[in-house]
């Protein structure tokens, strides 16, 4: 692979300092927002899915670890599969009135979000 098709994510750092520390910048761990303060959006999405639909949930301001327990209890409670990824949830399905009611239940404020 010549040297121009490579990928290069963040900047390289060398340093001959035995003290020397390299901290990331975005390694900062955001801390969870209580569901009254999280503005969740939920949509349709079929893109790169080969027409399937998915229901995806953006918005959510916290932990991946968090991230990923709403998630699991969504995916219970709709009796479908999906993933916890990149800060978004996808479920599975057309089941966004379904989720819609499930986040309001629990007191998150979510509503739906593109066509």
């Amino acid at each position: 692979m010549s040297r121009k098709n490579k990928k290069i994510t963040g900047d390289i750092v060398y340093s001959t300092n035995p003290d020397f520390g390299f901290e990331m910048e975005g390694s900062e761990s955001s801390e969870t927002l209580s569901p009254r303060q999280q503005n969740l959006k939920v949509w349709l999405d079929r893109r790169q899915r080969k027409g399937k639909v998915v229901t995806q949930i953006t918005g959510f301001v916290g932990s991946d670890d968090e991230l990923k327990e709403l998630a699991k209890f969504i995916k219970i409670k709709c009796g479908s599969g999906g993933t916890a990824k990149d800060g978004e949830i996808f479920i599975q399905g057309d089941l966004r009135e379904k989720v819609i009611g499930i986040l309001t239940e629990e007191g998150y404020r979510a509503k739906k979000a593109g066509g």
